[in-house]
């Protein structure tokens, strides 16, 4: 099935929410940290009971929403000037601009140093600097884990970068795992949970009990990491 949306008024708030179907038994409602709601429904499950089960959580989906929106509110715009500080794998580094001969990127201690030519290419060259980052800790990351997962007969064909607007990572049939750039910003811990979770899909395709035991047999702390993923990048 095709996804679909929906929504219900909750006092004065609409929570609107998109439904994605598969063979799972009952109703999962995930608030993501852009306050988008999702539905995992079984693949026989009429509108309405879902309707009825967004006004169960209704509650819940308001207070997780608000949550969220009060971490973004200390979250300002970035200027990627002197001062602010960056987070990388998990740690945040305090930024440095400075103007010198080379651009180049490099960072010690808590220090995030940006040495460009001109200081309004320092956003291009930081984030350029991240994508080299992401190419290199994934890849190493991603490798035993691959390794590990040959016993269930399954190896990814590729591992590669894409930028998701509400997603972490994805996967596709033929065995291609993308994860996100941005998650170089979060513990090591959080991107082997986003690998391993991708892995687990080349096993088992949708979210089914299956998937879920295969996951927590192979790391049995994902639910931990997931909330600290959520927490960090929001």
């Amino acid at each position: 099935m095709d996804q679909v949306n929906g929504h219900i008024d909750f006092g004065t708030t609409t929570i609107r929410y998109s439904v994605e179907y598969s063979a799972r038994k009952t109703l999962k409602i995930c608030v993501r940290p852009d306050c988008s709601v999702v539905v995992t429904a079984p693949l026989d499950a009429l509108p309405e009971k879902i309707r009825a089960g967004v006004h169960r959580r209704a509650a819940w989906i308001v207070r997780q929403q608000r949550t969220f929106e009060a971490f973004g509110e200390h979250t300002p715009e970035r200027r990627y000037v002197s001062g602010e500080t960056h987070l990388y794998l998990g740690r945040q580094y305090m930024l440095r601009v400075v103007c010198g001969g080379r651009n180049e990127v490099h960072y010690k201690g808590n220090i995030l140093e940006v040495e460009c030519k001109d200081r309004k290419n320092a956003k291009t060259l930081l984030l350029a600097w991240y994508r080299q980052r992401a190419e290199l800790k994934f890849r190493q990351y991603a490798a035993p884990w691959a390794e590990r997962f040959k016993c269930y007969g399954v190896e990814p064909s590729g591992l590669y970068l894409k930028h998701m607007p509400a997603r972490w990572g994805s996967c596709t049939a033929a065995g291609e795992i993308f994860l996100n750039p941005l998650l170089i910003k979060a513990p090591r811990a959080c991107i082997e949970y986003v690998i391993v979770h991708e892995l687990c899909h080349l096993v088992y395709r949708n979210h089914t009990k299956d998937f879920y035991n295969l996951l927590s047999r192979e790391m049995p702390s994902w639910q931990k990491w997931k909330l600290v993923l959520e927490r960090t990048l929001m």
